[in-house]
């Protein structure tokens, strides 16, 4: 009885996980056609429309385009690490999602399956965990291309990446002091009985926001990838799949990034004023957790279009003002953001 359950069990997180890992390539995928629309629309032009009907198919062309293109490693190029940093570039990007709550339970076959892949108790700081990896995906590749261009750029997203980690990290201290949990999940359902964390929180998820573009290279901040200075950065010797697959990582990142900050400051699946009406005894828990997901993914596709909003709104920073951002403005705000919310809360539990 016992191992059945096991079984089951390792079915269905083996099921979550391809289901989660394919539906994150397709959203990244069809992110870059969504880009080059929003930059079309903002810079009144057309945008792709010739590959299918409304240009739906340009991505799989882009996909097909890749796979195609000759395969070149430099001659004097570390080959073992030339193929590892792309590699984990896309790992660390795809295993930020395993604790990510994408909705509430769902009832199949007699069981109830938690929309989760794992909900461990220290999800936040896996999280960070895997996002800190990100960066030697980034420097490996740099390094083992043994071009100064791509070594110049990979030294930059490093000290970038490293920089506003910090203001992140101190950013979430106050937000964990309000939740009292590390959990996601928990995180979710504490805001479900309330008020959403970015009611409580607003100058750190503005803080976390900022800290967030500056980690998944977009602009205003990103440097890293200045083709004006750098060519093309610390990809600068990729090419074919080697060279979408930092690309994919940009833009699964960018959408696991927006998934994060639902989770930590909007609520999450939540959706507001449904859970009082116990909308889920009227329409069964099964349609409730169809809508849980809908609502997730929409908060997410928001900040989505709000990255690439950003990117054909604001120009880029010069190195020098972004790292300025990051240590003499960010970082003191955060620091400030943490002393006045413990503060808040000492005031209200002594009182």
């Amino acid at each position: 009885m016992l191992l059945s359950i096991g079984l089951a069990l390792i079915v269905e997180k083996l099921v979550l996980i391809i289901i989660v890992v394919m539906s994150s390539l397709v959203i990244a995928m069809y992110a870059t056609f969504a880009e080059r629309k929003v930059a079309a629309v903002m810079q009144d032009r057309i945008g792709p429309n010739r590959a299918g009907p409304f240009g739906l198919m340009q991505p799989l062309a882009d996909g097909l385009k890749l796979f195609f293109k000759e395969e070149i490693i430099p001659s004097f190029s570390s080959k073992f690490l030339f193929i590892l940093g792309p590699s984990l570039a896309m790992l660390t990007a795809m295993m930020t999602s395993a604790v990510i709550p994408w909705g509430n339970t769902i009832t199949l076959f007699g069981r109830d399956i938690q929309l989760q892949i794992a909900d461990i108790n220290i999800g936040i700081l896996y999280v960070f965990g895997v996002v800190s990896m990100g960066v030697y995906g980034i420097m490996i590749g740099a390094w083992a291309s043994n071009n100064k261009f791509s070594l110049m750029g990979g030294l930059r997203a490093a000290s970038q990446i490293i920089s506003y980690e910090l203001a992140m990290g101190i950013a979430l201290i106050a937000l964990l002091m309000i939740t009292g949990t590390l959990s996601l999940k928990s995180m979710v359902v504490g805001q479900m009985d309330g008020y959403w964390n970015i009611v409580k929180q607003p100058l750190g998820f503005l803080i976390f926001l900022i800290c967030v573009f500056a980690e998944c290279n977009r602009t205003p901040f990103d440097l890293a990838e200045a083709e004006n200075e750098l060519i093309g950065g610390y990809h600068t010797e990729y090419s074919s799949m080697k060279l979408g697959f930092y690309l994919f990582a940009e833009y699964i990142n960018m959408f696991i990034s927006s998934a994060v900050m639902v989770s930590l400051f909007f609520g999450g699946y939540d959706i507001p004023f449904l859970n009082d009406a116990h909308a889920a005894e009227t329409i069964g828990q099964n349609w409730m957790a169809v809508f849980h997901i809908v609502m997730f993914l929409a908060k997410a596709f928001f900040f989505v279009f709000l990255f690439m909003w950003v990117r054909w709104t604001i120009p880029r920073f010069r190195y020098d003002q972004l790292m300025n951002l990051g240590w003499k403005v960010l970082i003191p705000l955060a620091l400030f953001n943490m002393l006045a919310t413990g503060a808040v809360i000492l005031f209200f539990t002594t009182k």
